[in-house]
């Protein structure tokens, strides 16, 4: 699906994560993400990309979906809270497969947003947990 991922993102260049959406609909996203092979990714540390980085990816995934759904805010958000994140990987960039980038909203009200995400690899899961976003005003 042709989606321009940097327009709904707040980052350019090298941190646009994501490669593509897979699917969308009110309340879901499925997204593509090839990024965290690159070795130029500037998030890796020492080399080497943590798996919490993948909360970065999934926060990706829901501006992606809130523009698609014409909530987001002209002026942005911001990651407000994380809750019961779990990594089942130490990092993401021994993963050889591309990632997928799923999120589903759990409520919306009042500008403020909630998520389920998680990031697989080859049907494994490898990230998954729960984000709160708060738009701006």
């Amino acid at each position: 699906m042709k989606v321009d991922i940097a327009r709904l993102v707040p980052h350019a260049g090298s941190m646009c994560l994501l490669q593509e959406v897979l699917a969308w609909d009110e309340s879901s996203i499925r997204c593509r993400a090839i990024s965290h092979r690159d070795p130029a990714n500037p998030l890796r540390s020492d080399g080497r990309l943590a798996a919490i980085i993948g909360v970065e990816y999934a926060a990706q995934a829901v501006a992606v979906h809130g523009g698609l759904c014409g909530e987001n805010s002209s002026k942005g958000g911001y990651l407000a809270a994380l809750r019961d994140v779990i990594c089942s990987v130490e990092r993401l960039d021994t993963e050889s497969a591309d990632l997928v980038v799923s999120a589903t909203r759990v409520a919306a009200e009042g500008g403020r947003l909630l998520y389920d995400f998680r990031l697989e690899g080859e049907g494994r899961e490898l990230v998954k947990g729960r984000l709160s976003i708060v738009l701006r005003e």
